[in-house]
């Protein structure tokens, strides 16, 4: 596949996850921030090759073919991600548009002696799975903060939100993957959540809370 390619069958795999259905012609312009004509042409190239069944009017979803080359891209995206931060101590806000590139690296070896060197991790930086060279993944029970209650405990475990501004701004609240929690009120008004984080008292917007995935443990 060329890179325009791989990056059409992960964004299709991306949208299908959240949305359980087929990822519409809208949703992949969307998604690449590309014109709709352009991603129309895409697919008919994507459903030659069988990786996708499309429908013109219906959108495309992802053949067995093809959600096997997109979780290997996934994969890889991933482990790179990992070795960013954990090896050249990149901060999590730093390392999705590296590994935009470094995913395409396709050599088999070297991404086999990158998991080896890393210990097999089975998360990213960011919280999210790490498919096996299998293709298969460990998945966790997760709800977003925000549909919590309140005396929930439990750990942040994910962000849905991956970009630089919100990391960034959970780095100057001091929140992290692993943190631990303790809801203490919920406001009726705005959604607002009264928190413990790590012992520390906070204030969260329902947009924030919204945006992290959390593990309840009680």
């Amino acid at each position: 596949m060329t890179l325009a390619e791989e990056n059409y069958i992960k964004a299709i795999f991306h949208i299908e996850q959240e949305t359980r259905k087929g990822a519409s012609t809208s949703a992949i312009s969307k998604h690449l921030n590309t014109r709709a004509a352009s991603v129309s042409d895409m697919l008919r190239k994507l459903s030659d090759k069988k990786l996708i069944s499309y429908e013109k009017y219906y959108g495309a979803s992802l053949t067995k073919k093809g959600v096997q080359q997109a979780v290997m891209i996934i994969r890889r995206h991933r482990l790179w991600e990992t070795f960013l931060v954990e090896k050249l101590h990149f901060g999590w806000d730093e390392v999705h548009e590296v590994a935009e590139d470094l995913e395409h690296i396709k050599n088999d070896q070297l991404i086999k002696a990158l998991d080896e060197f890393l210990g097999h991790p089975k998360v990213d930086p960011h919280g999210d799975p790490i498919p096996d060279s299998n293709g298969q993944w460990t998945t966790v029970e997760k709800k977003l903060l925000s549909e919590c209650h309140e005396n929930d405990e439990g750990s942040i475990i994910g962000v849905k939100d991956s970009s630089a501004d919100f990391l960034q701004l959970l780095d100057k609240r001091e929140i992290a993957i692993g943190s631990r929690f303790e809801i203490q009120s919920i406001e009726s008004f705005d959604g607002s959540i009264n928190i413990l984080m790590d012992g520390k008292p906070m204030l969260l917007t329902n947009q924030l809370a919204n945006n992290l995935f959390a593990s309840v443990s009680n």
